[in-house]
């Protein structure tokens, strides 16, 4: 069965509206993207402190908290596997504006 999209003026399908989104995460610091119409709905982030001290991060956007929450043991595998001395993992709920 084929879906069929909806449509808007003149046969044209309609496109999805745009908007930006605001992660503030713990210590204050806020991440926004877009603008964009993916459905993402939560942001993490992982603050790696590596053997020298220095300090890597890595982030992205998910489309829900159990998609989020997967990349835990994935931090865990890279941490291992990449010598980090610790790390914090962190999700929060992203908040959508109009673009």
């Amino acid at each position: 069965m084929r879906s069929i999209a909806p449509m808007g003026h003149a046969g044209r399908t309609m496109a999805k509206r745009k908007r930006y989104l605001t992660a503030t995460l713990p210590d204050g610091t806020v991440k926004t993207i877009g603008p964009t119409a993916m459905a993402f709905t939560h942001y993490w982030r992982i603050v790696a402190v590596l053997e020298d001290d220095r300090t890597d991060i890595f982030w992205g956007h998910a489309k829900s908290l159990a998609e989020a929450r997967g990349k835990r043991t994935a931090a865990a595998d890279a941490a291992k596997v990449r010598g980090w001395r610790s790390y914090a993992f962190e999700i929060v709920e992203v908040v959508a504006t109009p673009a």
